[in-house]
């Protein structure tokens, strides 16, 4: 479940503020203790503000080939033109110590 900036401080200030335990009170309130110490953590460090959630970069992949070697990769390839997409990932990976998973002709990575 996902809470929200102010249910997280509410959840603070009440173990805080409990006459049990920490570890008693999360699991009476059902708060797995790692995410409460994130918040904690998150809290001490930057306040309220550190409650809110962060926004993900949903633009960003994980295993985009760099633009600096997406280039590198098309020169080899316009020197190497007999080799298949698959040849020309084996070569980089075996001479350069880099691997890619398969090439299409216009350098982009296979799915």
């Amino acid at each position: 479940m996902r809470y929200s900036q102010a249910e997280k401080y509410e959840i603070i200030r009440l173990v805080e503020g409990s006459e049990l335990g920490v570890l008693r009170t999360l699991r009476e309130l059902d708060i797995p203790k790692s995410s409460f110490y994130t918040w904690y953590g998150q809290y001490i460090e930057y306040g309220y503000d550190g409650l809110a959630d962060k926004k993900s970069n949903s633009r960003k992949f994980w295993n985009k080939i760099p633009d600096h070697e997406r280039e590198r990769v098309r020169d080899i390839a316009l020197e190497k033109t007999e080799k298949s997409p698959r040849e020309l990932a084996w070569y980089i990976t075996d001479n350069l110590g880099y691997f890619i998973v398969g090439l299409q002709s216009d350098g982009n990575k296979l799915a």
